[in-house]
């Protein structure tokens, strides 16, 4: 029983460390193509860089005066994506909006939604270090930038 659980660890310990090291490999390979990929994108006229790095882009203005406080729930439709295209996770497919605190999203999310009104559309690209940083998120690899196009919908 002794042996059978120290093998159990032993490939544990192994497993552990093999998918650390791949993890840390991929977050290095998606850093670099998101850094190099804001770099560009921060070229374009209509895209405006925060002091944090956070990228934006006003797809439709809004008819709303008030922005969110950290502080507060908001409601939105959203698509969130990686820089390669691929949809990880989508508000509009799945028909309905989502409500949560600012306090509870990544950085990038928190950042980015006070500086919108209810009625606005805007495209979020996030760096890593807003985001999941060196960690991977379902579908999302460890280092990832990501964009997310956001429609605020009310500051509940």
């Amino acid at each position: 029983m002794k042996v059978l659980l120290a093998i159990i660890l032993i490939a544990g310990a192994i497993f552990y460390f093999y998918t650390s090291k791949n993890n840390q490999t991929l977050a290095k390979v998606q850093l670099a193509q998101g850094q190099a990929f804001l770099e560009n994108n921060k070229t374009s006229p209509d895209i405006h860089t925060t002091d944090s790095g956070l990228q934006y882009q006003v797809l439709t203005p809004g008819t709303g005066t008030v922005h969110p406080k950290a502080s507060d729930t908001v409601t939105v439709n959203y698509e969130g994506r990686l820089i390669d295209g691929t949809v990880f996770d989508s508000s509009f497919v799945r028909g309905e909006p989502i409500s949560f605190p600012l306090t509870r999203v990544i950085k990038g999310w928190t950042e980015g939604l006070q500086l919108m009104v209810a009625g606005e559309k805007v495209r979020f690209f996030i760096p890593s270090n807003l985001a999941y940083g060196n960690s991977s998120a379902g579908q999302i690899p460890a280092g990832s930038t990501l964009i997310f196009d956001v429609e605020l919908i009310s500051i509940d």
